[in-house]
């Protein structure tokens, strides 16, 4: 890995002139892979990575007893009873080293364990976690493999998580950093990774929520009072790098620290552009697949083989004083898989399911894009299905470029049948067109005209298409009252200054043409609100809260020879009262949300918003879930011309979940309300 930055070069050559090639060592106990630089050790006995030092300077820190202090190293949730397991005791190792086709020398090892009956219903599963590292480079390039092969037993259970952590247990990392627009210094201690110090005061309100309860904490100084590790969630369309910091203020001489989890290809992972998930919080996440915000994740039936991967744990060294910055822009220009390829290609052979350049394909294409596209992202995952739901057919890859201009250039594509879905901020709807054919060594081209969705002459919008619902109240509204000016959406929702109540006593009456959005209307749409830590009782209200208005008028020109009207409605999220189960297994009335819509007292058919796409949204700090729209179509003799017109957006008054119990003491595990998430509102007449 060439270096960006001089400072970075300077630390190059304080290195060993002559850099010793990679090397590979298989003990009794342990697997040591090391360079010049970095030097690893992996535990065979629990497939744990139990030391890493950069130049001699320990990464990991000493685990007090009862703690873990280790990675990155494997975890996943896939077992019959759902409970996290980490392979590794029972498992085999094995070892690599050679040089690549540009004769740079590697090493690598891999973890390869098939559980047993004893791994609480993991059995039959093979689970493999490799590890590599070059000459010359600080970072590990990682792949996970899952596999299942039992005809007398074709379904085993639901794969819920899949991903490796980096879990430190060195007092030396400061700050986190998920994005190149957000990091926090981390709370000491810090909840999410707890060491002997404990919570150090904080209490519980949440599922992995906290109130710090120190107002001396740098994190609650300059961020908020309350922590909680989906504050570090990111959306996966622009995710490239994440990572712990080491601001020199606990280092032996004042040196700054990186790792960094590098996501150089994302064609082996669900859920495309819109997928979010957790990055950092103490712990550093390669988060491959979850059900976290509604996102969709695959079953674990037999013929199911999948490699994920590569991914790169990237540590980096500056002097005293650098900024968190450059460590990560260091980091940031490696996340890309072509830098590496003539590697990838020479370690494919140990890597099973990882395709070689010389077997894929590319995709070019032009896009006439329609008046007033921003932002638009061309999309190639499983044919015949919603980008989002790509997990249902876990032999499907996912590929995305951002298309500015409209000229796409996707390259890397392994062969097989795509489809191309198109959206672009501003625009209602998304283009889709299956069939696409990638061939091995060939570009399947395209000339494409985007037509947007119309139903005829638009009366209004609210809000913006664009996939969120950040642009209402308590969305990307910004505290100024922290130094770090957090967007609201990234703390605990039931923060006073997000409290719906406060903000909306008499509930949303918003008025088209008059009010604007980021005040009048609220970033979720509850059907009871409270049963939190700032806000203990449940409120039920009188129709305040569960139903909102929206007022508007109508020319007597537009309902001339109008005959019908057409609302459409986006959501950029829904959690019904299965939470982020997905799936149905204690009915409720409510599991599947029946909505409901007035137009000036004319009732509308009832929307049904299935248990399947539900997903904890605003609860666990996200503006971007699971995405689903609906349209009516209605006379438009229901308007009025030349008076005040009054729709009605009506969740089920009451509602609550099932699955949880709110509470507001130590032990609160979440939220029960019910709710939706906005994207954008549009009334057409034709």
């Amino acid at each position: 890995m060439k270096l960006l930055f001089t400072f970075l070069s300077i630390l190059w050559v304080l290195a060993p002139a002559t850099q010793a090639a990679v090397t590979v060592t298989q003990h009794p106990k342990s697997i040591i892979l090391q360079n010049s630089r970095l030097y690893i050790s992996l535990a065979t006995s629990t497939g744990f990575i139990t030391t890493v030092t950069l130049d001699g300077v320990d990464m990991l820190g000493k685990a007090a007893p009862g703690f873990v202090s280790a990675g990155p190293y494997m975890d996943y949730v896939g077992n019959t009873q759902q409970t996290n397991l980490v392979p590794g005791r029972y498992a085999k190792y094995s070892i690599f080293q050679g040089k690549d086709s540009t004769g740079v020398s590697y090493g690598g090892m891999v973890l390869s364990q098939t559980m047993t009956r004893e791994d609480a219903g993991a059995e039959g599963q093979l689970l493999e976690q490799y590890w590599f590292l070059r000459d010359g480079e600080t970072g590990l390039h990682m792949f996970t493999r899952l596999a299942y092969n039992n005809k007398e037993r074709p379904f085993l259970a639901h794969l819920s998580a899949l991903r490796t952590l980096f879990r430190p247990q060195s007092s030396m990392w400061t700050h986190l950093s998920s994005s190149n627009e957000f990091y926090v210094p981390a709370p000491v201690p810090n909840p999410a990774n707890p060491g002997p110090a404990g919570l150090g005061g904080a209490v519980q309100v949440q599922d992995t929520t906290w109130d710090l309860v120190r107002p001396n904490d740098p994190y609650v100084q300059q961020v908020s009072r309350y922590w909680t590790k989906y504050t570090m969630s990111e959306s996966y369309r622009h995710q490239d790098v994440h990572g712990l910091f080491a601001d020199g203020s606990k280092t032996a001489n004042g040196d700054t620290f990186g790792v960094w989890t590098i996501m150089n290809t994302k064609d082996t992972y669900f859920g495309a552009t819109t997928y979010s998930d957790l990055t950092v919080d103490g712990i550093l996440y390669n988060v491959i697949v979850s059900n976290h915000h509604g996102n969709q994740s695959p079953n674990i039936t037999d013929g199911l083989d999948r490699t994920f991967g590569p991914s790169i744990c990237y540590f980096n060294r500056g002097p005293k004083g650098e900024k968190l910055q450059n460590l990560r822009q260091d980091a940031a220009q490696y996340a890309n898989a072509s830098y590496a390829t003539a590697f990838y290609d020479s370690i494919a052979t140990h890597v099973p399911g990882y395709m070689p350049s010389s077997a894929r394909g590319s995709f070019q294409a032009q896009v006439a894009l329609p008046s007033g596209a921003n932002n638009p992202v061309a999309i190639l995952s499983a044919n015949g299905l919603d980008y989002q739901d790509n997990a249902q057919d876990p032999h499907a890859y996912q590929y995305w470029e951002e298309i500015p201009n409209g000229a796409v250039a996707i390259s890397g594509v392994r062969p097989g049948t795509y489809r191309l879905t198109i959206y672009a901020d501003g625009i209602f709807g998304d283009y889709t067109q299956d069939g696409i054919v990638i061939t091995a060594g060939k570009s399947t081209t395209q000339r494409i005209t985007w037509h947007p969705e119309s139903n005829g002459v638009e009366l209004w919008r609210i809000g913006t298409p664009d996939k969120t619902s950040g642009e209402f109240k308590a969305g990307n509204e910004l505290d100024l009252s922290h130094f770090l000016h957090p967007p609201a959406y990234r703390i605990y929702w039931a923060q006073k200054s997000s409290d719906f109540i406060d903000n909306f006593p008499n509930g949303v009456n918003y008025t088209v043409g008059k009010d604007n959005v980021s005040t009048a209307m609220n970033v979720a749409h509850w059907s009871t609100y409270g049963g939190n830590a700032v806000r203990p009782e449940v409120v039920i209200g009188t129709g305040n809260i569960n139903n909102w208005t929206v007022n508007f008028d109508v020319s007597a020109s537009n309902l001339s020879k109008a005959k019908t009207a057409t609302l459409t409605i986006q959501l950029a999220g829904a959690e019904t009262a299965v939470g982020n189960d997905h799936e149905d297994n204690k009915p409720s009335r409510l599991s599947n949300i029946p909505y409901n819509v007035e137009v000036n007292g004319n009732s509308l058919p009832t929307w049904i918003i299935q248990s399947y796409t539900s997903g904890s949204c605003i609860i666990r700090s996200s503006i971007q879930c699971y995405q689903i729209r609906n349209k009516w179509t209605f006379p438009a003799s229901y308007l009025k011309a030349g008076a005040l017109n009054k729709i009605v957006l009506m969740m089920p008054y009451g509602g609550k979940h099932h699955l949880r119990k709110a509470q507001a003491s130590g032990k609160a595990q979440g939220a029960s309300n019910i709710y939706v998430q906005y994207d954008a509102l549009r009334l057409e007449v034709n």
